[in-house]
């Protein structure tokens, strides 16, 4: 296990995932690399939700092969909680715990995950609550915020394990228009200040400003991918033109 930044951070060869009869994923090749911020964009159903899973060991692959920082995420004896520490994931529904607070959630995977010491870990989550903008919230339980601000709360969580990717997986599907802003604000903070990011979404204006490379993947494959103002504004396959004559 010898991987250095130069390296992608995230590898993916060949990978194919089914369920059942039907292929979600179908020889699916990506590289990630440190800082990277990239964009998964295409129709509901083409794997985009099911890759990010692989990504983080949720969903076992079929065939292929996903290296994070050098280690197969699929191989049987990888401590997942190691992964884990590495991927942090943020879905559409926050699952925050409703009988904890706000600084609560985002301090129980250090404290019991980590078994870090509570004090250091509260001063933590106390700046990664003020990061994303939710300063004032801390003793609020999720019932009393909005949508926007549990999905804060669930970035500020997931951060809190000091992952070295986030995915990003259709975060703001379930919210509210002017709530929508509030989350990709934060996301798009993250990303100028490095951290690597895969992000799944249908804000096609989210991914032209935030995105180095956006994917644009139908059927389980990549169509066609690249920077975003290529891919959005000329793309090369009919399949990737059709898909934002309908979403643009």
């Amino acid at each position: 296990m010898n991987w250095t930044p130069d390296q992608p951070l995230v590898r993916i060869r060949d990978v194919v995932k089914r369920f059942g009869q039907l292929t979600v994923l179908n020889g699916i090749s990506m590289n990630v690399h440190k800082g990277d911020v990239i964009c998964l964009i295409g129709p509901s159903g083409s794997g985009k939700s099911t890759l990010l899973r692989c990504i983080n060991g949720l969903v076992p692959i079929d065939s292929g092969s996903i290296l994070v920082e050098g280690q197969e995420v699929h191989d049987p004896k990888l401590d997942k909680l190691a992964l884990r520490r590495k991927v942090g994931m943020v879905f559409q529904q926050y699952n925050l715990f409703p009988h904890r607070t706000a600084l609560d959630n985002v301090m129980m995977a250090p404290i019991h995950v980590l078994k870090r010491k509570r004090d250091e870990v509260e001063v933590q989550a106390r700046e990664l609550i003020r990061k994303v903008r939710l300063q004032g919230k801390e003793n609020s339980y999720p019932g009393e915020l909005s949508g926007g601000q549990q999905q804060r709360i669930a970035i500020a969580r997931s951060l809190a394990m000091n992952p070295d990717v986030m995915l990003f997986d259709e975060v703001t599907a379930a919210l509210d228009p002017e709530t929508v802003k509030e989350v990709l604000v934060t996301i798009r903070q993250l990303a100028e200040e490095g951290m690597t990011c895969i992000i799944v979404t249908h804000e096609m204006g989210f991914a032209r400003e935030v995105a180095d490379r956006v994917y644009f993947t139908d059927g389980g494959v990549i169509v066609e991918h690249g920077p975003p103002d290529q891919l959005l504004s000329a793309p090369k396959q009919d399949r990737t033109r059709a898909f934002l004559d309908k979403v643009l």
